[in-house]
């Protein structure tokens, strides 16, 4: 472990474990109130952006440019009453939003925002800590955070809730595979699986470049991941009334929401952390000054930077696309993402062993490229094969039918297909 910190750039994990307990604290409240101060801000930031997209202006009366408006919800939340169903589950009612909202918060412990740094007198990385599966850990914490929307539509003991939780249950299953696969290349070319290595190891190159095709992938996983538009299907209010948290109000919504904004902030963090340098100074500034850039407390704003303008992205999403039906949105996941990462990870690896092997250049594309371009024409043929088919089918007269659009059929529904027959009048009746 080491050897690969030294030859990375030297970071090494025997500099963390060292802090006093004050520090710990000091950084653990920090990280605290910068997710709150993100969630605040990120909410302010979606309602003005999104706003401005459609011609309208958005908050703008409580406080200036109506910055304190996410202040004044949460307010409103805390003091709302605290309805409770009679029919729920209780005790799991009670745990679902805690549940989702503790991980969200732990997941950012691993997160390097810049190098060490003195504070008062005592060198230290900004970073609580740091652990040779740093990754694995935060996978492992989002893992965790579904359960806390499962239970929600479990416990609220209603057909609505229990369809978004099922929903969001089989989202993580199938875009935590492509999220994990396209973090596969960047164990390869870095050889660690931890955050602050990683970081180390594109001091002279960003690992979005070489590893486009997986940056793209984890940029479409983690929306999916964080049920975002335009893959909001556990809160589809069009379909599900409000999805997992409908029977939800007061402090606990508040905590949904707290939550599903901190896995925004943490994914773009780890998507900055991972492919785009972490907080090492973006191209041209690097050649201004790169040992003074990277050095001290301006890392924490090259970080900043790049994880709001990921944040941002989340916010043109939802403002301009519409959301996908739901058997869409799992074949993009089990058809499209998983099978191109498999794909390119054997490419990936491949590309990495010849090249440890002293092979040139040339000759790596040479037994890569040929190979990789004689598998897209051929997928290529055989999709177009497969559109043409598809596109000469003919239209089925009820384009309602379940068979080609399947929805569950909730309890008490009448069917939608077949001739409706009146109801005769009960004489006297």
């Amino acid at each position: 472990m080491r050897f690969l910190a030294a030859t990375s750039g030297g970071a090494d994990l025997g500099a963390f474990g060292h802090d006093p307990w004050w520090l710990i604290l000091l950084k653990t409240v920090v990280i605290f109130l910068f997710l709150v101060l993100t969630t605040l801000l990120m909410i302010w930031a979606e309602r003005r952006i999104v706003g401005r997209m459609q011609q309208r202006p958005g908050p703008n009366r409580v406080g200036p440019f109506g910055l304190v408006q996410g202040l004044a919800d949460g307010v409103k939340l805390m003091l709302k009453e605290d309805l409770i169903p009679a029919i729920v589950d209780k005790p799991l009612y009670i745990l679902a939003p805690i549940v989702s909202a503790i991980p969200a918060f732990l997941s950012f412990a691993v997160i390097p925002v810049g190098p060490e740094v003195s504070i008062f007198g005592h060198k230290t990385p900004l970073q609580i800590t740091d652990l040779p599966v740093a990754v694995l850990f935060i996978l492992a914490m989002a893992s965790i955070g579904v359960y806390g929307i499962v239970l929600a539509g479990w416990s609220s003991q209603s057909p609505y809730p229990l369809l978004g939780g099922l929903r969001s249950a089989a989202q993580v299953i199938s875009y935590e595979v492509a999220m994990g696969l396209a973090l596969a290349g960047v164990f390869i070319y870095a050889g660690s699986l931890s955050t602050s290595e990683i970081v180390s190891a594109q001091h002279n190159l960003w690992y979005a470049l070489p590893l486009f095709p997986s940056f793209v992938t984890y940029l479409i996983a983690m929306v999916g991941e964080t049920n975002r538009a335009p893959f909001d299907l556990p809160e589809a209010e069009g379909e599900l009334v409000g999805g997992f948290h409908t029977e939800y109000a007061s402090i606990k919504f508040a905590m949904f929401f707290l939550a599903e904004y901190i896995n925004m902030t943490t994914v773009s963090a780890l998507a900055t952390t991972l492919f785009l340098g972490g907080w090492r100074a973006p191209w041209p500034l690097s050649l201004i000054d790169h040992n003074a850039l990277n050095h001290g407390w301006w890392p924490v704003l090259w970080f900043l930077a790049k994880m709001f303008t990921l944040l941002f992205g989340f916010i043109w999403l939802r403002g301009t696309l519409p959301r996908l039906r739901y058997d869409q949105f799992m074949a993009l996941g089990w058809k499209i993402l998983i099978p191109a990462s498999l794909v390119w990870i054997l490419i990936v690896a491949s590309f990495k062993q010849l090249t440890n092997l002293g092979y040139t250049r040339f000759q790596v594309l040479a037994y890569v490229g040929i190979p990789l371009a004689l598998i897209v024409l051929v997928a290529s043929f055989f999709m177009e094969n497969k559109t043409v088919e598809q596109a000469q089918e003919e239209v089925p007269d009820d384009a309602t039918d379940r068979n080609n659009y399947p929805m569950p059929v909730l309890t008490g529904a009448l069917p939608t297909a077949g001739p409706v027959h009146e109801i005769e009048e009960v004489p006297g009746g």
